[in-house]
C-alpha cells in the first residue's frame, strides 16, 4: 500500500484515541510480559550465535508502529509502547523498572519514521522503517545497559542489525498486516485509517 495522507490533524487527540492507546497498551503489556518468557525460552537455541537473538525482538515493538498506523496522532506510539512496558512490568518483567524506560526509548523511535513525515505517511516503508528505528533504539539501550564491555563488532553490531530486520519485518509488516485484517470490519472506523477506506 502507498503511503497515503492521514485525514486529520495528528495535534489533536480525542477521547477514542486516548482511550483506544491505552486498550492496546494493556493488551501487549500482556503479550510484552508472555513473549518474556519466550525469549528466556528461546535465547539458549541461539547460543551457536548469540547476537542473532535480536531476531526475536519485533514482538516487543509492535506497539509503537500499530498504535500510529490506527489512530494516526503524533507521540501515539511513544504512549502506547510506555504504557505496555508499563504493564508488563506490574506483571513481573524480568528487567524490572527499567523495562519501562526501555519502552519510552522504543516508542519514540518508532516515532522518528512517521515524524519525518510529518505524520502525513502511512504507508509501508513508513512502517517498516518505523519498526527498524523502534528496534534501533531499543538496541542501542540494550548495549548501553546491559552490554557494555561486549565487543562492537562481534556482538554490538550484529545484535542492533538483526533486532532491526526483526523490528520492521515483525513490527513493521505485521502492524500493517492487522491494519489491513481489521479494516474490512468496520473497527477502525472512528480513525483516519478507518475513514480512508470509506472514501475507496
Amino acid at each position: 500500500m502507498p503511503d497515503s495522507p492521514a485525514l486529520a490533524d495528528p495535534r489533536r487527540w480525542r477521547t477514542v484515541d486516548i482511550l483506544t492507546c491505552a486498550v492496546l497498551a494493556v493488551a501487549f503489556g500482556v503479550v510484552f510480559w508472555a513473549w518474556n518468557f519466550a525469549w528466556a525460552g528461546l535465547e539458549p537455541a541461539l547460543a551457536f550465535l548469540p547476537p542473532l537473538k535480536g531476531i526475536l525482538y519485533g514482538v516487543w515493538l509492535i506497539p509503537a508502529v500499530l498504535a500510529p498506523l490506527i489512530v494516526r496522532r503524533a507521540g501515539a506510539g511513544l504512549l502506547t509502547e510506555g504504557l505496555a512496558a508499563t504493564v508488563s512490568m506490574l506483571l513481573g518483567s524480568f528487567w524490572g523498572l527499567l523495562i519501562v524506560f526501555q519502552g519510552l526509548v522504543q516508542g519514540l523511535g518508532g516515532e522518528l519514521a512517521f515524524a519525518a513525515g510529518r505524520y502525513r505517511r502511512f504507508g509501508t516503508l513508513t512502517a517498516v522503517a518505523s519498526g527498524a528505528l523502534a528496534a534501533l533504539g531499543a538496541t542501542l539501550f540494550d548495549v548501553i545497559a546491559y552490554y557494555p564491555t561486549f565487543d562492537l563488532w562481534a556482538y554490538k553490531v550484529p545484535y542492533i542489525a538483526s533486532a532491526m530486520v526483526s523490528g520492521g519485518i515483525v513490527a513493521g509488516l505485521g502492524s500493517q498486516a492487522l491494519v489491513k485484517a481489521m479494516l474490512p470490519t468496520g473497527v477502525l472506523d472512528r480513525f483516519p485509517s478507518g475513514r480512508e477506506r470509506q472514501r475507496v
